[in-house]
């Protein structure tokens, strides 16, 4: 029974390490991005048919993603948010790899123009 107990801690433990920071999108509001940076992972055609004000365009499918992503400021927390959720969970789960303080914009573009 102690060894159940031990194990069931050990696993409530590490789920609780690796909890990944999302919002809906529908909740998000900009201004709540004080010392933040929203970035769309959509691609350039994606991004000029509509975006989040202010939202930076740094293509998911680009080989030179990382390289782009890693001239952002590391201190800021960055949004991310893509077309309906896929591509900006991928790179969420990149960044959060890589040190930065990422928040996944769940439902994407399509679910925040659906809410208007």
């Amino acid at each position: 029974m102690k060894k159940a107990f031990l194990m069931f801690l050990f696993l409530l433990l590490c789920t609780q390490c690796t909890q990944k920071k999302e919002l809906l999108i529908t909740e998000f509001s900009q201004k709540d991005i004080n010392n933040a940076i929203i970035v769309d992972v959509r691609t350039p055609e994606e991004y000029q048919e509509g975006h989040l004000d202010d939202a930076l365009n740094i293509n998911w499918f680009d080989a030179d993603f990382q390289n782009q992503i890693e001239e952002l400021d590391q201190k800021k927390t960055l949004y991310l948010y893509c077309k309906k959720g896929g591509r900006s969970a991928k790179a969420a789960q990149l960044l959060d790899s890589l040190g930065y303080d990422v928040v996944d914009l769940l439902g994407g573009y399509d679910e925040y123009i659906g809410a208007e």
